[in-house]
């Protein structure tokens, strides 16, 4: 069994999936669009922009983000839980954390903490909460 978050989007679903996949040094991430859906299917939900992402996925490390856009008009934006991401060394981890804190919010910065040589909380630019943390011995 493997949990993989689930996140949505207000329609930034692809451009999120993009950065990631850029930030972590993934393949290109899959991304399936209403259009691509059969004609009948896509003939029941009319209004809903053809290049609106249905479903999405990332490799981050041994794991996976999967996505899509919301298209309810009801989107609430991520709270009460973030991704945590564990990165092999300091360097790394905080050129990813300035990558994904880029156009966002800063909410904790990298600092050393009892468990790890720096660590740091943020939202990034499409709403999502990180952790980011180095592996190692603080």
């Amino acid at each position: 069994m493997k949990a993989i978050p689930y996140l949505f989007y207000r329609g930034t679903a692809k451009e999120a999936l993009e950065t990631y996949a850029r930030i972590f040094g993934s393949a290109a991430p899959e991304v399936f669009t209403y259009a691509s859906m059969p004609e009948e299917d896509r003939a029941q939900m009319p209004g809903v922009p053809a290049d609106a992402v249905m479903h999405g996925a990332v490799q981050v490390g041994d794991t996976w983000l999967y996505c899509s856009d919301d298209l309810t008009g009801e989107f609430i934006p991520m709270a009460g839980s973030s991704i945590s991401v564990t990165l092999k060394d300091e360097a790394e981890t905080e050129r990813v954390f300035t990558a994904l804190s880029e156009g966002g919010e800063v909410r904790m910065p990298l600092m050393e903490m009892f468990f790890s040589p720096a660590f740091g909380t943020l939202t990034d630019r499409f709403g999502i909460r990180w952790m980011v943390m180095a592996d190692g011995e603080p």
